[in-house]
């Protein structure tokens, strides 16, 4: 290091020019006359026993009389020790600081992008652990591994988990089996393309990153209802949808239990046409109050906007429009509408086809 750098660095460590000009003299001197220090340094003749005293008080150096005042440096083990904790106390400041411009905090907004991978996939974790009812995931098989631990432990919550898994040129030998599958998820499916990374949870979260091979390395995490809806019909219509189920523990008799209203009315209508009469109970929330409703009792009706035969459609992006059934209660019927309802009385969270007759 430069004369220059070594005494520019002591002044980013608190000295002052002439005080890092005449330490570092006396460095290179060893014990010395005064005047000796003030000649070999650039600090003027009045102000050198001044700054000397001054390097004195910090613990630089020491002075003594011998003939005339003499100066020395101080043993270094107290300034290195300063020295090496000032350095610390900068490094920590400036990890903080990355950490800080990477990991904007969800809490402080709805939608926060971030640079690191890391950074998702540690929110992804923590949303998936603290979920209630639904999570619908896609990711690769070196991510499965890394949130397998909280998947299990929200399928053991009883929470709906659905699983969209892709594999290097698709290959089915590096899926995991069935019976691994069974303690994670709900479904799963195997997508034979390279997919980003999605994580939707509750109805309000998601943690999403382009796939390996983007040039664009990102991550966005979203704490917002509206934001996340755009999220989940990504989720349903190009991870999910499309590909066939490779595990499922869902069975085809009562009850039958669905988080997504589309999936509800898809599988029901059929039936309802045929003339069989279908008992649901959903659990939902009140459109007006907000408050936790339940309704009970027979569909009596289907609703559903767009083409005259969208109720036949197996594909869900056909229900783009008004998704609804109508249940009769015991009070009357109940208009009972999907996730965002707003014209029906019924926002459901969950529909449980309890009986089929």
């Amino acid at each position: 290091m430069k004369r220059s750098e070594l005494t520019d660095t002591l002044e980013d460590a608190g000295l002052s020019p002439y005080q890092a000009d005449a330490y570092v003299t006396v460095l290179e001197l060893g014990a010395a006359p005064v005047t000796r220090v003030a000649d070999a340094s650039g600090v003027p003749d009045p102000r050198i026993y001044d700054v000397l005293r001054d390097l004195e008080s910090a613990g630089y150096i020491e002075t003594y009389e011998q003939e005339s005042m003499y100066a020395r440096a101080n043993d270094l083990d107290e300034i290195t020790d300063d020295l090496q904790s000032r350095a610390n106390r900068l490094t920590a400041a400036t990890e903080e600081i990355e950490r800080r411009w990477n990991e904007p905090s969800v809490e402080r907004s709805t939608v926060s992008i971030v640079t690191r991978f890391e950074t998702v996939i540690k929110n992804a974790d923590e949303f998936i652990r603290g979920a209630e009812s639904q999570v619908n995931v896609s990711l690769g098989v070196d991510d499965f591994e890394r949130l397998r631990d909280a998947l299990r432990e929200a399928t053991e919550r009883g929470v709906r988990v659905n699983l969209s898994i892709h594999t290097p040129d698709g290959s089915e030998e590096a899926l995991p089996d069935p019976a691994e599958l069974s303690d994670v998820c709900s479904e799963a499916r195997h997508r034979r393309l390279p997919s980003p990374f999605a994580v939707i949870v509750d109805r309000t979260k998601t943690c999403f990153a382009p796939h390996a091979g983007s040039t664009n390395e990102y991550g966005v995490l979203v704490d917002d209802r509206t934001h996340t809806y755009v999220f989940h019909w990504y989720f349903l219509t190009t991870q999910w949808d499309t590909w066939e189920p490779i595990y499922s523990s869902i069975g085809d008799e009562p009850p039958i239990e669905y988080v997504d209203i589309r999936y509800c009315v898809r599988d029901v209508a059929p039936l309802l046409r045929d003339g069989a009469t279908v008992r649901v109970r959903v659990e939902g929330a009140d459109t007006e109050t907000g408050a936790d409703r339940v309704v009970e009792g027979p569909i009596a009706e289907v609703i559903v906007t767009g083409p005259e035969d969208a109720t036949d459609a197996e594909v869900i992006a056909s229900y783009g429009g008004q998704v609804a059934i109508v249940v009769e209660t015991d009070d009357g019927p109940v208009e009972v509408g999907g996730w965002g309802a707003m014209i029906e009385a019924v926002e459901a969270h969950q529909i449980t086809v309890v009986d089929i007759d």
